[in-house]
């Protein structure tokens, strides 16, 4: 399982790059793997505001479906359009092409609560 160690981690799954003052967003490779084959991401809204753990997609796989929260609150800046025709990227590449939008944070040091590699590498293997 693929844990990069410049990301930062939420508790349910989700990771955050800081890139230029910004937080591009995606699912982990653990949550991916959990989900099984992606059949469709809703696409979030560009400029919507979101709280710290308010929805910001919803993924749909063969096995379930699954709400995708905002680590820290802001502003949606990006989004991954090439998710509505190629799902799967979310399986394929996590920490790559399957990235889901960038968030532009309310406050950048929220960044800060989030777990390093260590601390959501022991969340996981705890579970």
């Amino acid at each position: 399982m693929q844990l990069p160690e410049d990301l930062r981690y939420s508790p349910d799954h989700e990771w955050v790059r800081l890139e230029n003052g910004q937080l591009r967003l995606g699912i982990t490779d653990y949550a991916q793997d959990a989900l099984g084959d992606v059949v469709y991401v809703e696409i979030p809204e560009m400029g919507l505001k979101i709280d710290a753990s308010g929805k910001v997609s919803e993924v749909e796989s063969t096995k379930s479906v699954s709400d995708i929260y905002a680590p820290v609150a802001g502003t949606i800046v990006a989004v991954n359009d090439a998710l509505s025709d190629s799902p799967e990227r979310l399986n394929d590449d996590p920490y790559g092409e399957g990235w889901i939008c960038v968030i532009e944070p309310t406050d950048a040091s929220s960044v800060d609560a989030l777990l390093d590699v260590d601390g959501y590498r022991r969340l996981i293997e705890g579970s």
